[in-house]
């Protein structure tokens, strides 16, 4: 395997950070995340494409930009792959009011090729595209295949988010890559670091991701009345206090985030589903819990240290905001288990997906976690 790294400035200046690929026609992917408005716009998609022509590109808009250990903004990251035997596709979908999620993930899984199919890495629209719906319709469609992802970012503004595949960048775009290979290795890992407070409630009333009810009250008297001083600035210091959800209380916990509320409905809007019967959580931060959160993430990686090897990073952008300055060391956490062999490029994310740890081969949704994908040739 080898990788080309480089970052994309406001003004279209390319900078190499690595240049290993000898041929860039022989790259065959190239992942890109940047900000919105240079993600959007058409002319990327062809500079892009001039450099590497014979890859394929894919990638999306994001809440600030990972390459290495390092996060910027106002850019674009690029990483291109050179497999030495393995190979790639990639295809994608378009959400309309017209279909449903099921019918889409059903037709964007039969884009690929099932023969060797080892892992497929999507990425969605993190707007207009319902996680938790895309993520029941990926495991319905898909057996014994592992899958990660994340859902597109717009830093923190939550106006309009792109997803580009093989194409100039667009609004409810749905991509999946395929990797295929008898040499190729991957794993994944994925952890929050939050900490629980308050006592175990139930879900009472709920339709897809709005909560009307929790154990009886309305869900929006109850956040307030827990968050205290923090519930005047509703529904922005909602993300530093998410839900944590579970259905039976052996299960591992899911993680949702506090999109919107309603006054006049006493609901709450969270960035996936919360369904009727869950146990529910509050969560608050805790600084050092979510950056070693990150460590173990990483640590549910396996990779040979010998090898060069991709390390695609999804992260919450609530994450992002909690850790402010800080938010480094959650990167610098994760290079430090994982050694200098790996190439981390990725992005702050509206949602992230990933399987737990007990269960590899189904996703879910997830929020406010880091995820990793470690990819290499042995």
């Amino acid at each position: 395997m080898f990788i080309d790294n480089l970052i994309l400035d406001k003004n279209g200046n390319w900078k190499y950070v690595s240049d290993n690929i000898e041929k860039k026609e022989d790259a065959d992917i190239v992942f890109v995340f940047g900000d919105t408005d240079i993600i959007k716009n058409k002319d990327t998609f062809y500079k892009i494409k001039s450099s590497y022509p014979n890859a394929h590109i894919v990638g999306s808009s994001s809440s600030g930009n990972i390459l290495g250990k390092e996060i910027s903004k106002n850019s674009l990251v690029m990483t291109a792959v050179e497999f030495e035997s393995s190979k790639v596709e990639v295809c994608s979908v378009d959400f309309t009011d017209s279909t449903t999620l099921e019918e889409l993930s059903s037709e964007l899984v039969d884009k690929l090729s099932k023969d060797g199919l080892k892992h497929v890495f999507v990425l969605s629209d993190g707007l207009k595209v319902n996680g938790s719906e895309l993520v029941r319709g990926m495991n319905a469609s898909l057996h014994g295949v592992h899958v990660t992802g994340g859902l597109a970012g717009d830093g923190a503004r939550f106006q309009e988010t792109f997803v580009l595949s093989d194409d100039e960048a667009k609004e409810g775009r749905i991509a999946a890559v395929g990797f295929y290979g008898k040499d190729l290795k991957i794993s994944s890992g994925c952890f929050g670091g939050w900490s629980e407070f308050g006592t175990y409630r139930t879900i009472t009333r709920s339709e897809g991701n709005v909560v009307y009810e929790i154990d009886g009250e309305p869900a929006l008297d109850l956040y307030k009345r827990y968050l205290g001083q923090y519930a005047d600035d509703l529904p922005n210091s909602g993300l530093r206090f998410p839900l944590s959800i579970k259905k039976e209380s052996n299960d591992p916990e899911i993680i949702r985030t506090l999109l919107a509320i309603d006054e006049d409905k006493k609901s709450i809007t969270f960035a996936g589903d919360v369904p009727n019967g869950y146990s529910a959580r509050l969560m608050k931060p805790d600084i050092d819990k979510l950056i070693d959160g990150a460590g173990k993430a990483a640590s549910e990686i396996t990779i040979a240290n010998s090898k060069p090897a991709l390390g695609l990073v999804v992260s919450c952008v609530g994450r992002k905001i909690v850790l402010g300055q800080l938010i480094d060391e959650e990167l610098e956490e994760v290079g430090n288990i994982l050694g200098d062999n790996i190439n981390l490029v990725g992005f702050y994310s509206y949602g992230e997906i990933a399987p737990f740890k007990k269960d590899k081969m189904r996703c879910e949704l997830h929020n406010q976690t880091m995820t990793l994908t470690a990819i290499y040739e042995d």
